[in-house]
């Protein structure tokens, strides 16, 4: 009604009660979340954490979102299971710029060197794998790597600075065709230290 005397017009009236009332309904449904703004993953994440639910029939373990103690950097999925350990991040790009390598010492999301994002990547697995080794009291090898959603890879799995970087979609393949390593015993106890060691990033409250 408020509307309908405002616009002095029964159809902008209607028109503006009815966008009034998707409004009001988004912002209902954005303040009555069950999942707080700073616990909700990132796309690339969930789709990552959607492929990696599926290896759990296969003896796989997983983690998310595990921070690295004493800093700000964190780990999207910690992988463990017969043919390893792994630190994936997963990273959403934009597709309209191409990626590409130089020497395997480069990484190119269009102009911008992404060296930092490998230097980060690599630094998070070894530093899990430190923590977890001395929990152990044995090495512990973890295989740091970035899954790009967005645009074209060019490659099928690329190692660049010691870092596997692949298409997002090639998740399951890269963990899964390795050969066997670790035994069930072996996968439960790094699990396990790793979930003591490796705080969730969004503990709940």
């Amino acid at each position: 009604m408020v509307a309908t005397i405002l616009f002095a017009s029964w159809r902008l009236g209607v028109t503006a009660a009815v966008l009034g009332a998707i409004v009001d309904t988004v912002l209902r449904a954005r303040a009555h979340s069950t999942v707080p703004a700073w616990r909700r993953a990132s796309v690339a994440e969930r789709r990552t954490e959607a492929q990696l639910k599926r290896l759990e029939r296969g003896g796989y373990r997983t983690l998310h979102a595990r921070a690295i103690p004493g800093s700000e950097a964190q780990i999207d999925h910690l992988v463990v299971g017969p043919t390893g350990v792994y630190a994936v991040d997963s990273e959403k790009w934009d597709k309209r710029l191409p990626v590409r390598v130089q020497s395997h010492r480069k990484l190119f999301h269009g102009p911008f060197n992404q060296k930092p994002r490998l230097d980060e990547a690599r630094w998070e697995a070894s530093q899990a794998a430190q923590l977890i080794g001395e929990a152990l009291s044995r090495e512990v090898t973890i295989i740091p790597s970035l899954a790009i959603y967005g645009p074209a890879i060019p490659w099928k799995v690329l190692t660049v600075r010691d870092v596997d970087v692949f298409d997002g979609g090639r998740v399951r393949k890269w963990i899964t065709k390795r050969e066997r390593s670790l035994t069930d015993v072996e996968i439960d106890e790094i699990y396990d230290a790793a979930e003591r060691v490796l705080p969730a990033r969004y503990p709940e409250s």
